[in-house]
């Protein structure tokens, strides 16, 4: 994976905070409180660092070396340094909530199968997002439809849910493909599972492929 500059982990941080605190508010009042979380492919720790905001002490980011830990917004003992492009995620523990948000675009394709079965290992909860055909990026060489990681999440026996982007769509100061990508999994049978299915339908996995208009709007 190819680094990105610290200025621009810098601004990451600042255009992502409200997108996190909005998001995770949202995620939160579905599924409830929760004692601990991972984001792999965390940069500086944005979405950590509000989750810490909230209440959640027990945090974990994974990302790597590109990443100045002079910026991290968490701890530096809640930082495991690890290129996600050449290494297996393996963390001898589980977590509550596993994030990895616009990061499985940045990996090849014959690492696909691999990364989403290491999100999976680490929560029965994945807050997922990755970049679509066309989105465009830096190093972006796996874009995909949405319905191709559904697919993937549904083999390792994970349904969607499409919470957050209905409520977010129209909110002009979250970046677009959070608006177009962001999408909830969870493991069938089990706690997490069962409380969502009890507040409303999951997402019909052969309609998630959305493209937010923004981009077309702004161009």
């Amino acid at each position: 994976m190819r680094a990105y500059s610290s200025d621009v982990f810098e601004k990451r941080h600042a255009n992502t905070l409200h997108s996190a605190r909005s998001i995770l508010s949202l995620l939160l009042d579905r599924i409830g409180p929760i004692r601990s979380a991972v984001d792999v492919g965390c940069g500086v720790g944005t979405w950590l660092s509000v989750l810490r905001e909230a209440g959640v002490a027990d945090i974990q980011g994974v990302d790597g070396p590109w990443v100045d830990q002079n910026l991290l917004t968490i701890p530096r003992e809640s930082f495991l340094q690890l290129d996600l492009g050449s290494s297996l995620v393996r963390l001898p523990r589980r977590f509550d909530l596993a994030l990895s948000l616009e990061v499985a675009e940045h990996l090849p394709a014959e690492r696909a199968d691999e990364f989403v079965c290491s999100l999976a290992r680490l929560s029965d909860c994945v807050l997922f997002s990755a970049a679509i055909p066309f989105q465009g990026g830096l190093s972006h060489v796996n874009e995909q439809w949405q319905h191709y990681w559904v697919g993937k999440f549904d083999a390792l026996d994970y349904d969607v849910y499409d919470l957050i982007r209905p409520r977010i769509w129209r909110d002009p100061r979250i970046p677009f493909w959070y608006k177009q990508n962001t999408l909830l999994f969870a493991r069938r049978a089990s706690a997490r599972h069962d409380a969502l299915a009890a507040a409303g339908p999951r997402a019909d996995a052969m309609a998630v492929d959305l493209v937010h208009p923004e981009p077309a709007s702004t161009g």
